[in-house]
C-alpha cells in the first residue's frame, strides 16, 4: 500500500505506517505515548511534544543532526547522549524519515532478524 506523502512534510499517521512496515515491528505505549518496537525493544516513537523519536548510535546522531538542522535534534539530556533523537516529522521529507527509522531499527533489532531481512525489506 502507498501511503501520499505532502512534499515536505510527514504526518503522525504517516511515521506511524512507515513504522509498522518495518519487519516484527509493533506499536505499543510507553509512558502515555505511541512507540514502536522489535522484539520489544523501543526504536521509535512520539514524545510528551508530539515530535516524533528514534534510536539512533551517538556517530550517526552527530552526523544526521549537523546535516539535518533544524529538523532533527539530540534529545535534551542523558537520553540523547545516549543517541535518542528528536524529528519534528512534519518538517521532514519521506526519504528522510524511512531513513532515520530503518537505521533506528537495525540499532535494536536482533542480530537473527537482522540476518533473515535484507535493507530492501526493511524499506
Amino acid at each position: 500500500m502507498r501511503i501520499w506523502w505532502i512534499e515536505g512534510m510527514v504526518t503522525s499517521e504517516q511515521f506511524r505506517a512507515s513504522a509498522l512496515r518495518l519487519p516484527e515491528s509493533e506499536e505499543k505505549s510507553h509512558f502515555g505515548k505511541p512507540d514502536f518496537r522489535v522484539k520489544n525493544k523501543i526504536f521509535a516513537g512520539f514524545n510528551d511534544q508530539g515530535l516524533a523519536y528514534v534510536k539512533l548510535k551517538p556517530e550517526q546522531q552527530e552526523i544526521v543532526c549537523a546535516s539535518e538542522k533544524p529538523v532533527v535534534r539530540p534529545i535534551s539530556g542523558g537520553w540523547g547522549k545516549q543517541g535518542w533523537t528528536e524529528i519534528d516529522h512534519l518538517k521532514a521529507d519521506e526519504s528522510m524519515i524511512e531513513s532515520l527509522l530503518n537505521m533506528a531499527w537495525t540499532n535494536v533489532a536482533p542480530k537473527t532478524l537482522l540476518k533473515s531481512h535484507s535493507p530492501m525489506e526493511r524499506g
